[in-house]
């Protein structure tokens, strides 16, 4: 087995409704996780503010 070039240190938490905060180990700012577009639609919810979902960030990651 290689040795670990990277570990992550992140600590996710619920804000309201289906909007969570993630800190980042080394970053200053939040990023923040919810629901927007098809997603709301999808659950018949209407987020206050909209944000990104989780899998917009997993496709830009991978995408990217």
């Amino acid at each position: 087995m290689g040795n670990v070039v990277h570990s992550s240190q992140i600590t996710i938490t619920r804000e309201k409704g289906p909007t969570r905060k993630a800190l980042i180990q080394g970053f200053a700012a939040p990023v923040y996780y919810g629901i927007h577009g098809g997603i709301k639609d999808f659950y018949q919810i209407e987020p206050e503010e909209e944000h990104a979902a989780t899998l917009d960030h997993i496709v830009g990651a991978v995408g990217g």
